[in-house]
């Protein structure tokens, strides 16, 4: 099988691992990939957002399987245009992933559907956005419509924070056209956590729980980013909540997509906030969460490769996921800056003396290979990642190997999975 995987960050580079693995797996292409998915599949020179010239390489070169990283690919459409050349590509249409193009989208379906969120209200005036905020007071959460990598929802503490999270999304529109409306909604308490499950429109197939950690400082202080580490499983969706999640929410969101006419194939991930009323949705995802599948594929045992194929064919009531008995902790290695103005171009150092182990993981996300040197390219560089029996063990390998690794400007938290450690790790 020769299989195309679109998309250059940490996410796109652990489905090239996993996929690598496969004896299913012929040929493996990444457009346009980064400087360690070159270690393992042959990088094209298509950006991820080029959907034509995408089609065309895929048509050209006999692809059989095109796994789809980005939501802004998903987004544009690229699902529709394989689909109509006859080429097979796993992920929703462009209709389908308005879950995550548009939260108005997606809040007014689980109010339809009554699916657990909290209460919202949406807004293409500002004035009036203003006056709703005020009326209802804070702490209030701000979200831009839109798609904007992860950071474009502002947690408003005061009445003074949330006008100005609607001037900064409405006016000064510093998302573009994804801030031109936006949805207001309460502040929900409690802990998160993410839910993937691959779905072929009926049935579900839930991978492990994981938590992400989207605040840029420790003890989740700072600005948002698209994520500075995750850990899995995440001991707080023990079996009976798991159980809840998939009656409640999951099923509930693909019975809902289907009664809309748009069915739904590909990675449906709810971030869930655990409230004392139960779980309740947040925001949905149509893709892999980047970084949670980076601690999630290390333990999964099964073959990916015949999961995605049973997903696109409709076949996924009889598929099943063996995992490793294990924890999994990804860091991410961030430049200098992030998430803001971050510095590019600078030598990574250490990588050579962490290579070919078992319990250890280096996905890179900004990086390009300059010759035979590794350089920092985006706002998060690296993913590091440990396994271990348990938690614990696997937060020192990644914490352990992340002590080799150096380039100027480089920060990490230091804090993943503090939750988790006071808790048992639940099977």
């Amino acid at each position: 099988m020769r299989v195309l995987v679109i998309g250059s960050g940490g996410r796109e580079h652990a489905l090239v691992w996993k996929l690598s693995q496969s004896p299913e797996v012929t040929k493996l292409f990444c457009a346009p990939g980064n400087g360690g998915i070159g270690e393992l599949a042959e990088l094209i020179d298509i950006g991820a957002e080029d959907i034509e010239a995408l089609a065309e390489f895929a048509e050209s070169k006999d692809i059989d399987l095109t796994v789809v990283g980005p939501e802004a690919t998903l987004a544009k459409g690229i699902v529709d245009l394989f689909e109509k050349r006859g080429l097979r590509i796993f992920g929703p249409t462009k209709a389908a992933a308005r879950l995550e193009s548009s939260k108005a989208f997606a809040k007014n379906l689980m109010k339809k559907y009554r699916i657990p969120t909290g209460q919202f209200a949406v807004f293409d005036d500002p004035q009036a956005a203003r006056a709703y905020v005020r009326q209802l007071g804070a702490p209030i959460v701000v979200k831009a419509d839109g798609l904007c990598g992860g950071k474009g929802t502002i947690v408003a503490h005061t009445l003074s924070e949330a006008l100005g999270a609607i001037d900064l999304l409405m006016e000064d529109k510093i998302f573009k056209q994804a801030g031109e409306r936006v949805v207001i909604e309460e502040r929900l308490v409690g802990e998160e956590v993410s839910c993937i499950v691959v779905t072929d429109g009926i049935a579900a197939l839930p991978m492990l729980p994981a938590q992400d950690h989207k605040r840029l400082h420790d003890g989740d202080k700072g600005p948002n980013t698209g994520g500075m580490g995750a850990y899995a499983p995440a001991p707080i969706i023990d079996g009976p909540m798991a159980k809840q999640v998939m009656e409640q929410i999951i099923m509930p969101t693909i019975h809902a997509m289907t009664s809309e006419g748009l069915g739904f194939t590909g990675v449906l991930y709810a971030g869930l906030m655990l409230t004392s009323e139960g779980p309740k949705v947040l925001e949905y995802n149509v893709r892999f969460g980047d970084p949670e599948i980076q601690a999630i594929l290390p333990l999964l045992k099964s073959d990916l490769v015949p999961i995605l194929d049973d997903a696109v064919e409709g076949r996924l009531s009889t598929t099943q996921c063996q995992w490793l008995q294990a924890s999994c902790a990804c860091v991410a290695l961030a430049s200098g800056g992030y998430p803001g103005d971050f510095q590019i171009g600078k030598e990574i150092s250490g990588l050579d003396r962490l290579a070919n182990r078992k319990d250890l993981m280096v996905f890179h996300a900004g990086t390009k290979k300059d010759r035979e040197r590794f350089l920092s390219g985006g706002g998060r560089a690296l993913n590091v990642v440990g396994v271990g029996t348990d938690l614990e063990a696997a937060l020192k390998t990644a914490y352990e190997a992340i002590g080799a690794i150096r380039f100027d400007g480089m920060t990490y938290r230091k804090d993943i999975g503090f939750r988790a450690l006071k808790k048992p790790v639940a099977r």
